[in-house]
């Protein structure tokens, strides 16, 4: 374990601390101190300093851009703004390297061009998975296994459905996108499947529809998502 890991895990020790990190985190945009004081009810010279904090430890990004609207001379300074880092942190004693593993079998399932099984071993790890979680609502269920749902204007056009900001598999799907893409699309599926016979209702529909910066499925919700 280096010492960056570390230090991310200390900084998120503060309560306070990792309730900032959780509202940047959860905004999904890039977030101003000020913004985030208001947001937690707290003084803005104590949410710089927390900010400030997690973004020496890489846990956020800090960009600068005005966000007046103006340019040119008497436009103002840049505000300082954060947002989440793509870094990831992850603390495993006695110290595995799971994503190693992932990547050898990535590896062989293209070269036997075996994806048709790891589709079909997704969906019914999925459906398996749907199946034994008590979620109320498809959103609770994407929540449970890492995926973090924003409804609204990024789903369908109409505002219908939702995108999946956070692809759990971020960096298998950055190596392998084919292959990482469509695992994660059947494992949805199936998930979604499984909730919905159990519930006697029409399952959401799950597709992919890459954009960068965001998981590359998409859910259209029925009326009773």
């Amino acid at each position: 374990m280096d010492d960056s890991t570390i230090d991310a895990a200390r900084a998120l020790g503060d309560p306070l601390r990792r309730r900032l990190y959780n509202y940047v985190a959860d905004s999904g945009e890039e977030v101003g101190r000020g913004q985030a004081a208001e947001a937690l009810g707290i003084q803005r010279t104590l949410a710089a300093h927390h900010l400030d904090r997690l973004a020496e430890a890489g846990l956020l990004e800090v960009v600068r851009r005005k966000v007046s609207g103006r340019e040119g001379p008497g436009s103002g300074r840049p505000a300082k703004l954060y947002r989440r880092s793509v870094h990831e942190v992850s603390i495993q004693l006695p110290p595995r390297d799971y994503e190693l593993a992932a990547r050898v079998l990535a590896e062989a399932v293209e070269r036997h061009g075996a994806e048709e099984s790891l589709h079909a071993a997704a969906r019914e790890e999925g459906r398996r998975i749907g199946a034994a979680t008590e979620a109320g609502s498809v959103l609770e269920l994407l929540r449970t296994r890492g995926y973090e749902p924003e409804a609204g204007p990024e789903g369908e056009a109409d505002g219908s459905g939702f995108r999946l900001r956070n692809c759990p598999f971020h960096r298998l799907a950055r190596d392998f996108p084919p292959l990482a893409c469509g695992l994660n699309l059947e494992l949805v599926r199936g998930m979604l499947a499984a909730r919905a016979e159990a519930r006697g209702e029409e399952a959401a529909e799950a597709r992919l529809a890459p954009e960068s910066g965001r998981c590359c499925v998409v859910i259209s919700k029925n009326n009773d998502s």
